[in-house]
């Protein structure tokens, strides 16, 4: 039974993906009588163009304290930052009605910059998850720096991303190198076979089978769409015998131009390709341990497939700036190139691949950091520590 002195601890999910890392240190919390756990859902979770993925975080057992509508109908810059304001509206709401000790926020997206404002500016301290991260590519770069300088406590994904996040001036004490929360799910989930993924996602298994998640890359210059057509070429290069899994783009701009140009494609394959909205984590992690290779510019590429010895082809700059385990192929965005890459990945072998993300025990430690650290937290107020360098 929670203590009813117990610090309450607000997570906040805005996708699914993200959810997919947070679910294991929301658990975690939930199981833990020195804390409580709220769960507030934002983004595209609340969205049915996105599968309305709410319903996967209740299936799950978990009560949803709060719900932030804040997307709007648009993959523009100018949506982007309109739903960022929706969504500071609608958190200073929430936390004002929750009132929570802390509020535990993952990553980098707009939604999640959104509710770090709304609890800075109502002085409840703020956990980031995953700060200290250089993904070159994207505006989400920005945006995670920004909530680094809001957080109070820092839980990054390896011990590069800690000097970052100390470099930008945090206090070490506040620091923790925990490793990548995917990690987690891979140790603890258990996986589907082959046959039964094949009758889950109406799916025929080809001799050779690519997972692709492509997202809009939000600083490039090139247009997502057109970046993809580079790689449907090369997709379609590949020949009848490599089957291919996509799934959905994520809410950004150009995210919904990417998201119908992926349909037509799929659409003219004859059926050796399936776009799948909402995998989950249990089919999703199966669906890895599957394929010949992931293929795209997601970080579950350079994150999680590792871990699981499978190779990766990482396409553009999106996720440029993070560490790479020899299984990691990177190439620009050009037919050639990628084709190529792909040729060279399903031939990897990644049995001694070594991942520098940690060991699948991350959200452990992150309990116990807050349980220690919470009943004398007490204020926002941060100084900004100096290091001694040289230019």
């Amino acid at each position: 039974m929670t203590d009813p002195r117990a610090p309450r601890v607000c997570v906040v999910t805005g996708s699914r993906a993200e959810y997919g890392l947070l679910c294991w240190l929301m658990e975690a919390i939930a199981a833990h009588p020195r804390l409580e756990l709220q769960v507030a859902v934002t983004g595209t979770h609340l969205a049915p163009a996105f599968g309305r993925t709410i319903s996967t975080i209740l299936a799950d057992g978990f009560k949803v304290a709060a719900e932030v509508e804040c997307l709007v109908s648009s993959d523009t810059g100018v949506g982007m930052a309109k739903s960022t304001g929706l969504g500071v509206i609608g958190f200073a709401d929430a936390f004002a009605a929750l009132r929570p000790d802390l509020v535990v926020v993952l990553g980098d997206r707009f939604e999640i910059l959104a509710a770090a404002l709304a609890a800075y500016l109502a002085r409840i301290p703020i956990a980031h998850i995953a700060g200290g991260d250089v993904t070159e590519g994207a505006l989400d770069d920005a945006m995670r720096h920004m909530i680094t300088k809001m957080a109070t406590l820092h839980f990054t994904t390896h011990a590069e991303a800690a000097r970052r996040v100390r470099q930008l001036g945090e206090e070490p004490s506040r620091v923790f190198d925990v490793g990548h929360l995917g990690l987690d799910g891979i140790r603890r989930v258990t996986p589907l076979t082959r046959a039964q993924l094949a009758v889950s996602l109406g799916y025929e298994f080809r001799a050779r089978n690519l997972l692709v998640t492509f997202h809009p890359a939000t600083l490039e210059d090139v247009p997502p769409v057109e970046q993809f057509e580079e790689l449907a070429a090369a997709l379609g290069e590949l020949g009848p015998d490599v089957g291919i899994v996509f799934t959905q783009p994520n809410a950004d701009p150009g995210g919904q131009s990417l998201d119908e140009a992926i349909r037509r494609f799929v659409a003219g394959t004859g059926g050796r390709a399936i776009l799948v909205e909402t995998l989950g984590q249990q089919r999703y992690l199966s669906l890895v341990r599957e394929v010949d290779a992931v293929v795209g510019n997601s970080s579950s590429g350079v994150l999680e497939a590792p871990f699981l010895r499978v190779p990766t082809v990482d396409i553009g700059d999106r996720q440029t700036g993070r560490p790479r385990a020899a299984s990691v192929i990177n190439c620009p965005p050009r037919r050639t190139e990628i084709a190529a890459a792909i040729r060279r990945a399903v031939t990897l072998d990644c049995s001694q691949v070594a991942n520098p993300f940690g060991d699948g025990h991350s959200a452990e430690r992150i309990v116990d950091v807050l349980v220690e650290v919470l009943p004398s937290l007490t204020t926002t107020r941060k100084r900004f520590v100096d290091l001694e360098f040289t230019a």
